[in-house]
């Protein structure tokens, strides 16, 4: 009778055990990289992604994006010239931090489009406009997708 309380005390202490493990190690790695969905899109309401934000071991902030459904900017309505993907920080103006174009090989037959920044100051937004001008220094269409704070 000992015996059968014993082993199933012991899976009880294991089963506590590796659910301690799981979740730390959950904590362990969401606390490296924060990944945010962007929100559902008016204009281009098939798009979905996400945004990871990583701090490297330069003390910058890596941003990946990864974004599928994403209609080419020349069909939008008015067509566009390129997709701006803008950083906000520290309450400071939105900033360009580079383009996703739909001529280039970034998007596959699947409309998949994938970029990577690095940012010296930790992103509270990302968001993504359409825009004729590619050095453009401030949005001047409406979001086609973005974050919410974080």
């Amino acid at each position: 009778m000992k015996l059968s309380f014993y082993t199933s005390n012991l899976f009880c202490k294991n089963k506590f055990v590796y659910t301690t493990l799981i979740i730390g190690s959950f904590f362990v790695f969401s606390a490296c990289a924060n990944k945010v969905a962007f929100n559902t899109s008016t204009t281009v309401p098939a798009a979905r992604g996400y945004a990871k934000v990583k701090k490297d071991d330069n003390g910058n902030y890596k941003i990946a994006i990864s974004i599928r459904n994403l209609a080419e900017v020349n069909r939008l309505q008015p067509p566009k010239k390129a997709y701006i993907v803008w950083v906000v920080a520290d309450n400071l103006p939105a900033k360009n931090v580079g383009l996703i174009s739909s001529d280039s090989k970034m998007f596959s037959q699947k409309l998949k489009a994938y970029f990577e920044t690095v940012s010296a100051t930790k992103p509270t937004k990302i968001f993504i406009t359409a825009e004729d001008d590619v050095a453009t220094q401030t949005p001047t269409y409406i979001n086609i997708l973005e974050t919410n704070s974080f």
